[in-house]
């Protein structure tokens, strides 16, 4: 390991219980204490981290319970299916990262949704044209086959000691007994509110008595609450197989929508066989070296382990530790965008593309890509990808493409247990709100995930791997994040919601936590920037029109407004089995960071 970045963990290990926070935590909402939702907590027994603290609390009752951390992602994640249905929950999908402490090893699994048998690459083309995305969110045309029941019980089958109906037990009493509703819960039903009266079944649930839900009161789902019981009776099969999966397809084929609302909500084409034939994959990490670290993460459909790697290692070269905050931040934004123009060319569903994963995570091409970068200017956009395959110094292969447009909901959560065990977990329904499309009598709301796909490519003179095709997985940009140190231990975990932008905040935060010496909650709480092959790089408003923007337009950056990028949450292993747990200030309301027992 280089001597300075080993320093500085060091340093941040040992400091880590005296840990500053880089923004105040927010007020606690009406009907919670401040003390249910804390951006940190260092401690033993094991650690959660999520975006909802009744979320956090549910992982740290199996914990506490003797569950490890599998066992305690999944209660976490169930119970996010409860409090932010509207980012995750069992219509959808995710990638599931795992550290096994006994054989210090990675693992993680695909539980991307599929597109229907029968889809092709014209899926979302309308009279040879590519429809609006806002004509295709609503539908059962942006329903894949869900991925997040399989993805549970195969994690709770390889590496989990409790079964599936113990885990869910937390999640199912927080659906039938309810949660307090905050400002985020609130506001984003607000933001919903159009299309969620399209569709009856989900105005009933979400919009009480017709109206927003009020914060502060107590928001139930007993539908949901019996799903999940059911789920635990019958194994996560039940969804794939039987009742639930016949509700779903009925509602797939036959969106039931409001036929005074005009809305056309156009059917999908899911079937019995699509349900029954969906498994998560088991698969290999992407790992790239990363300053002597070993950085692993989910390998294709998704892009996030390739390109947060190749553009680690674009930055390999240059001693982020003693650049200035414009050298950091211009370097930064210029191996984001290399690294995106190579991932809109090469990356896709590795069933049906050949995907060089290998030679995008090598070094030589990392190498060959870098030169492009100049201190004293900055690259146009959109720049052309390389040739992994053929490393080439400055050299591009082919034309141009801009990146296509990517939903920026999902969730992410963090585990850690007592034996050193680690998940790094991100799931999502797609779009905040996914399909807005509910299943009657079941309590959970459909993805909107095929609109992930390219609906068309971005430019014809350049082959897009991600259009749909049939069982095909659309490209995603999660990148839930674990990194060894050089014995093969935990040094962090990581992951962050998003869209695109989820790479971007990913790249930040572990350049941020690892290169320049950020305490892990002011990494994650720093104000963030993502460049993804654009014209314009987006800011958060701690860095839009600030001097150091106005520092780095002086060289030709253009930026633009993003009110909000991300909402992270992560874990770190501290010395004699204490763990750091690490969540959002700010953001989305602020994180929930627990541990099993606190320490001073």
């Amino acid at each position: 390991m280089r001597r300075s970045v080993a320093r500085k963990l060091s340093v941040l290990a040992v400091s880590a219980a005296m840990v500053s926070v880089g923004a105040a935590a927010p007020p606690a909402a009406a009907g919670r204490t401040a003390a249910e939702k804390t951006p940190v907590a260092v401690g033993y027994g094991g650690a959660v981290s999520s975006v909802d603290a009744d979320a956090s609390a549910a992982g740290i009752e199996i914990l506490r319970k003797g569950g490890n951390a599998v066992d305690a992602a999944v209660a976490t994640a169930a119970a996010l299916g409860v409090t932010e249905p509207y980012s995750a929950g069992i219509g959808g999908g995710g990638y599931f990262v795992h550290y096994d402490a006994k054989s210090r090893t990675v693992r993680t699994i695909d539980g991307r949704e599929t597109a229907p048998l029968s889809a092709d690459a014209e899926l979302f083309l309308e009279n040879g044209k590519p429809l609006a995305f806002a004509d295709a969110v609503s539908s059962g045309l942006a329903v894949g086959t869900p991925g997040t029941p399989a993805t549970w019980a195969t994690a709770l089958d390889r590496w989990g000691s409790k079964k599936l109906g113990t885990v869910l037990k937390p999640a199912e009493r927080l659906a039938r007994d309810g949660f307090t509703v905050d400002a985020t819960f609130r506001g984003q039903t607000a933001a919903n509110e159009t299309r969620f009266r399209y569709f009856p079944d989900t105005a009933a649930l979400f919009l009480p008595g017709g109206q927003l839900p009020v914060v502060g009161s107590t928001f139930k789902n007993p539908d949901l609450a019996r799903t999940y019981a059911e789920l635990g009776r019958k194994g996560a099969g039940a969804l794939y197989r039987g009742d639930i999966a016949e509700d779903i397809v009925d509602t797939v084929n036959k969106p039931p929508v409001d036929p005074s609302s005009g809305w056309n909500a156009r059917p999908g084409d899911l079937t019995a066989k699509d349900l029954a034939a969906y498994r998560a994959k088991l698969q290999a990490p992407t790992r790239t070296t990363y300053r002597g670290l070993g950085v692993y993460s989910i390998a294709p459909s998704s892009s996030g382990g390739t390109t947060v790697g190749e553009a680690l290692n674009i930055l390999e070269r240059t001693d982020l530790s003693e650049a200035s905050r414009a050298q950091y931040l211009h370097r930064f934004i210029e191996a984001s965008r290399i690294a995106f123009a190579d991932r809109g060319r090469w990356v896709g569903d590795p069933a049906f593309e050949d995907v060089p994963a290998r030679e995008l995570l090598s070094q030589r091409y990392a190498d060959s890509r870098e030169c492009l970068i100049k201190d004293d200017a900055v690259l146009t956009s959109p720049v052309a990808p390389g040739d992994p395959r053929h490393p080439a110094d400055c050299a591009t292969a082919g034309t141009a493409a801009p990146t296509t447009y990517e939903g920026e909901s999902t969730t992410h959560l963090t585990v850690a247990d007592k034996w050193g065990n680690v998940v790094s977990y991100t799931l999502t329904i797609e779009q905040t709100g996914g399909s807005g499309i509910t299943v009657p009598g079941r309590g959970f709301i459909l993805n909107n995930e095929l609109t992930d796909f390219s609906f068309a490519p971005a430019n014809p003179a350049v082959h897009d791997p991600n259009l749909p095709g049939p069982g095909k997985r659309p490209r995603s940009s999660m990148a839930p994040t674990i990194v060894l140190d050089r014995h093969n231990q935990p040094v962090v975990a990581l992951g962050s919601p998003g869209g695109a932008t989820i790479i971007t905040t990913v790249l930040q935060i572990l350049t941020g936590f690892l290169d320049r010496g950020l305490p892990l909650v002011d990494a994650i709480a720093a104000p963030r920037a993502s460049q993804r092959n654009a014209a314009q790089t987006e800011l958060e408003p701690g860095l839009f029109g600030t001097e150091l923007a106005r520092e780095l337009e002086a060289i030709g950056h253009s930026f633009r407004l993003n009110a909000e990028i991300g909402a992270a949450t992560a874990v770190q292993r501290l010395p004699n089995g204490k763990w750091l747990a690490a969540a959002e200030t700010v953001r989305r309301g602020g994180g929930s960071a627990r541990v099993v027992v606190s320490a001073p």
